[in-house]
């Protein structure tokens, strides 16, 4: 893990372990470099954890993942700069653990609402709220949402440019928060609906993109790569 998490060498892994043992003033034994790298062969492969027990309150986001490869050094060396390649990552995470619970990758052009149902796919247990950020906004996110379970509290942004109508008895959750919006202000609309919380799914993809990044010098010369 702490090989993964600071991106070491063997022997410098060993050497961070026996800072760590030494600043604690304890007397633990430290596996050499050697019996690391021959465990290492016989670990477990990581399976998906559990769900969180209860009704979700799921986060959804995207953010792009560059790829690299041997193929752009030699392009930049000879002045044949080719297009870079881009991934992007759909996440849903849950709000009160902070753990993945569904994830898909797509080409950069696809658009992050068409991911919403291939993710709510993904979590078989019950889900209580879905927020997401202005790029989800729309009465097909909803839609999509609501096929999945009519009480399932949906917190997104509305367009700046969305004009009031008039409130009805047809009148779709959206329509709610446009006149919510328009009657407390953007940051009032925050407030009420806890969007505030979607900063988590932001956490956890930094802490995801920390362990397979950034790029290694190595990388950029066209040797190994994430």
């Amino acid at each position: 893990m702490l090989r993964t998490a600071f991106k070491l060498a063997l022997r410098q892994a060993e050497g961070l372990m026996m800072s760590v043992v030494e600043s604690l003033g304890r007397e633990l034994a430290v596996s050499d470099h050697t019996t690391v790298s021959r465990r290492a062969i016989k670990l477990a492969s990581i399976t998906r954890q559990t769900l969180p027990e209860g009704p979700l309150h799921v986060l959804i986001d995207s953010t792009g993942l560059k790829i690299y490869g041997a193929g752009e050094w030699p392009a930049d060396k000879h002045g044949r700069r080719a297009p870079r390649g881009w991934r992007k990552l759909h996440l849903a995470v849950d709000a009160a653990s902070g753990q993945i619970v569904a994830v898909t990758l797509t080409d950069q052009d696809v658009d992050d609402p068409s991911q919403v149902a291939p993710l709510l796919e993904q979590i078989p247990g019950e889900i209580e709220q879905v927020t997401a950020d202005g790029a989800y906004d729309g009465e097909p996110t909803y839609a999509i949402i609501a096929a999945r379970d009519q009480n399932i509290t949906v917190v997104i942004p509305i367009a700046t440019s969305t004009a009031p109508a008039e409130l009805g008895m047809n009148a779709s959750r959206r329509d709610v928060h446009v006149h919510t919006v328009a009657a407390l202000g953007r940051l009032g609309w925050q407030e009420v609906s806890g969007y505030g919380r979607r900063g988590l799914v932001e956490t956890a993809m930094g802490r995801y993109k920390a362990l397979i990044g950034p790029p290694t010098a190595s990388a950029e010369r066209g040797g190994p790569t994430h």
